[in-house]
């Protein structure tokens, strides 16, 4: 597979070393980040539409806190991207953004 030359498509290039099934649907990991902290409740309203079930990891130490949610899906760069831009387009205005992901390989 071709994978752009950026940030997740060196993820997604890994993956592909790694041996990853492409073919198959995985539970894709997405955090969205804060620039403050707890997040509006309109923020978290808005993820919990547009995921159904999310997970909020309150700050810990060094770490800031973050919302987790997952899709069951075919990986892909465009759903990654796509997922991304759409997640950071709801929450922005609450100081969010969706710049990271993850699956269990």
């Amino acid at each position: 597979m071709i994978f752009p030359d950026d940030v997740d498509g060196d993820v997604l290039r890994r993956l592909e070393e790694s041996g990853f099934d492409f073919q198959k649907p995985t539970t894709i990991d997405f955090n969205v980040d804060f620039d403050s902290w707890p997040p509006h409740p309109d923020a978290v309203s808005k993820l919990k539409e547009f995921a159904g079930a999310i997970e909020i990891y309150e700050p810990d130490g060094e770490y800031s806190g973050y919302i987790l949610f997952n899709i069951h899906q075919i990986l892909s760069y465009k759903l990654v991207i796509e997922t991304q831009d759409n997640v950071t387009s709801l929450v922005a205005e609450y100081g969010g953004i969706c710049e990271s992901w993850g699956v269990l390989s």
